[in-house]
Order: structure tokens, then sequence, then C-alpha cells
């Protein structure tokens, strides 16, 4: 699709200025830009929203369902911003609270119930980390979930398509395949956060940005994800395309054994961070 895209885009490109991840980050927060709703609805049919995680509550900022993508039933569960200010903030900015990873994980063990790959969309600037979310189990919700997609004996495929934020994302992207957005973002801190503890000013978010290698090219060169996607000025192009490649990308998928798909998700990981031996 777009894996060529890294070997001409760099963080550090002179002709885009010296703060090229900033500038990401911005097209990635901007307001107005699609969300994860926008995204099920474009490459979606007969979309069936299902709700609540059985335990407490329904969390708006993660949205889940069971879908068709060319006729192929998949659960698909998204991060949802909102779109007008009161939808932002009923769905807090798209940053979840356990309950709303309690939900994803309870529609994911549903997947693999019915054997229906699992497509995640991902744009969090991360977890809630309020006073409530913390009693009520943000830190083991989110393990749970690493914990569980690990071993989860159908397809998983993560889409980023703006900011990734911690472990807010990481929640859903532990997956056969992470692909990402060309304006997109995921770092295991924000930018804010990490100039904050480097440099104890909140102001050198820029040199964060670069330091953080949270851009698509840089994770691309990294091995954290496997594509690029690029964006288009007319979106539908980019819902066609996405739509083809995932629904090609999840037959390949279920052509694997249960024992073979976890296998080679386990290696995925374990083989990061790895460069010589």
């Amino acid at each position: 699709m777009a894996a060529e895209y890294a070997q001409t885009q760099s963080t550090q490109d002179p002709n885009q200025g010296a703060f090229v991840a900033y500038g990401i980050l911005q097209k990635a927060r901007k307001n107005g830009r699609f969300t994860g709703l926008n995204f099920i609805r474009n490459l979606t049919t007969e979309f069936m929203e299902l709700h609540g995680d059985r335990r407490f509550a329904d969390d708006p900022a993660i949205v889940g369902g069971v879908a068709r993508l060319l006729g192929m039933p998949i659960t698909v569960i998204a991060h949802e911003k909102g779109g007008d200010l009161n939808d932002k903030a009923r769905r807090n900015f798209g940053s979840a609270h356990p309950e709303g990873y309690r939900k994803a994980l309870r529609l994911m063990k549903q997947a693999e119930k019915f054997k229906r790959p699992v497509l995640c969309i991902v744009d969090t600037a991360g977890a809630f980390c309020g006073i409530g979310a913390e009693a009520r189990g943000e830190g083991s919700a989110i393990a749970e979930n690493l914990m569980e997609m690990m071993t989860l004996k159908t397809p998983i495929l993560s889409l980023f398509i703006g900011e990734g934020g911690s472990g807010g994302a990481l929640a859903l992207a532990v997956a056969d395949q992470v692909w990402m957005l060309e304006n997109s973002v995921y770092s295991v801190i924000s930018p804010e956060g990490c100039a904050s503890i480097l440099w104890k000013d909140a102001g050198k978010v820029k040199e964060a940005c670069e330091c953080l290698r949270m851009t698509a090219p840089d994770l691309l060169e990294l091995g954290a994800i496997e594509r690029i996607i690029p964006e288009t000025e007319e979106h539908g192009e980019m819902y066609s395309l996405l739509r083809q490649e995932i629904s090609n990308e999840f037959h390949r998928l279920k052509a694997l054994s249960p024992e073979e798909l976890c296998r080679s998700r386990y290696q995925r990981f374990r083989k990061m961070g790895v460069y010589g031996e």
C-alpha cells in the first residue's frame, strides 16, 4: 500500500522545518479531524452498536459493536473524541474510563467466540486519570486488555487515525497488524508530559515530539507498526483503499490456525527492541 512512504519521509526533513513531528501532532489534534465513528460509518455497513461492560456502566469514549466489512462480519471498536463541544464533553474527549476498556474486552471475547476479526480504531490522548477512574481500576483494566489480546484466538488489526497516547492507546493495539495514518502519532507519553519530566518545562513540546520518535515513519523504521496509510484530500479514496486492504489482511490472517495466529502475534512483540544478538 504505502510501504515506500517511510523511505521518503522523516521527522528531520529540512524542507519542512526543524520540528516536523510537532507539525504532525498538530494535524492529529486538529479540530474537525475525522473521528472513530467517521471511520466506522465509512468503512463498514450494518453497524450495530453494543453498550456497557456488564460491571459498571457504558463509556461513550469507546464505541463498539458488530458490522460488515465488504460483506465479512467483524467486530469494530473505536475511541471516539466527539463532534461538537457538547459531544466531546459527553465522550470525555476520547479519554476512556476503565468501563470503556472492559466493554472493549467484552466485545473482543465475543468476537473470538463467533470467530469474527476485530478492527480497533485508536484515537486518544490517553486513558482518563481521574480519581473515579483510578478507584474503579483503570490500570488493571488496561493490563487485562493487554494480556487477553495477546492470546485472543481471532485476527486483530489496529488502525491509528489521530493520537495514540500511552496505555490508553496500547489497550486497543496489541494486534497482529498495526497501521497508522500518515498524520497520526503514537507515543508512551504526551509530548507535554515528556517535556515537563525531562526539562521541567512544558513549553519544550516541540523538542519532546522529536525525541519521542512518535510519527508513523519513525515507528515503521523501529518495527512498531506495519503500514503507513497516506491521507488524501478526498477522504472517499482513503476509505476505499482501507476497506479493501483491511479486508485482504483479515482474509490472510483468518487462514492461520488459532495457534499460529497467537504465536505470530507473540513474536511480533518479542522482536521489538532487538537490534542484534
